[in-house]
């Protein structure tokens, strides 16, 4: 008896496998994927809030319909779509940075290879990180954003072009106390510094901390919206961070912020390019 309850349970399930439908399983697994990847975000953004509001209304809802409130919910029901409407208007940016993350992980643009030598990238490396410690000496407030996949002419046509070879003293003369470019942000390109006084999106992170500043909150909001390097100089501490994937990274010495600049922006070892190249190179065997 044991063993032949078994076996129907055993058909049973061999016949539900059978009947399993594979579209479905897979649209299954993409609408959960998706609801997955909203709530963490939402959970990420001030919006949490406002979803707890959502939430709460929905409860309210339910006991109007287990109440059987028939005014309340006519209006409700002619209500809806409105609140469709307002709920698009208050996540746009929320909305906006989830399509830009998800546009910058499925590239399919053209790659962007570094092909300099070694050693000019060096010389590169070793003027932002002297500029860098020689302003933080003297608490001159700094930030410098690099540029690697995510192209960053929006923000370099906010400020006032430059187009010059990247060099300690440039740097520094920029953010020099008083002056007509120390204001704002400086945006390099490669080898070149092509543009100053750009502005910058400030993060509305609420978990930031307080003993922030507006340098370290415009550089999160970069990092938020594109995959740039962001260099900070502290002007009331004279601390060096970077950030970069909304993490902030402390950096004690010139040595520590050369070896960032060389894992993040100046490989020679490695070619930046999207997934669609990458599996183009992998077709054609290279």
């Amino acid at each position: 008896m044991y063993v032949e309850n078994l076996k129907n349970l055993f058909n049973e399930m061999v016949l539900s496998i059978q009947n399993i439908h594979i579209p479905s399983v897979i649209e299954i697994l993409i609408i959960s994927g998706a609801v997955y990847f909203i709530l963490a975000g939402l959970l990420k953004s001030k919006a949490i809030n406002l979803l707890k509001g959502i939430a709460a209304l929905s409860v309210l809802v339910v006991a109007c319909i287990v109440l059987k409130f028939s005014v309340i919910l006519f209006l409700l029901e002619r209500l809806a779509g409105l609140a469709a409407i307002a709920l698009i208007v208050i996540f746009q940016n929320d909305l906006r940075q989830g399509i830009e993350q998800l546009g910058r992980k499925f590239s399919f643009g053209t790659f962007k290879e570094n092909s300099k030598r070694s050693n000019v990238d060096h010389k590169i490396v070793n003027e932002i990180a002297s500029a860098t410690f020689s302003m933080a000496k003297v608490k001159t407030g700094a930030l410098i954003l690099l540029e690697r996949l995510d192209s960053l002419n929006s923000i370099i046509d906010t400020g006032i072009r430059i187009d010059g070879k990247v060099s300690a003293a440039l740097l520094i003369n920029i953010f020099e106390k008083n002056t007509p470019l120390h204001d704002g942000a400086v945006v390099i390109v490669d080898d070149i510094v092509k543009a100053a006084t750009c502005y910058l999106p400030l993060s509305e992170d609420p978990t930031i901390s307080k003993s922030l500043g507006t340098r370290h909150r415009a550089a999160l909001g970069i990092s938020e919206e594109t995959d740039c390097m962001t260099i900070v100089v502290s002007e009331e501490t004279g601390k060096v961070r970077v950030v970069i994937d909304r993490e902030i990274i402390d950096v004690n010495d010139e040595k520590g912020l050369m070896s960032l600049l060389h894992k993040y922006v100046y490989d020679n070892d490695k070619v930046k390019q999207s997934i669609f190249t990458k599996f183009l190179n992998k077709f054609r065997g290279e």
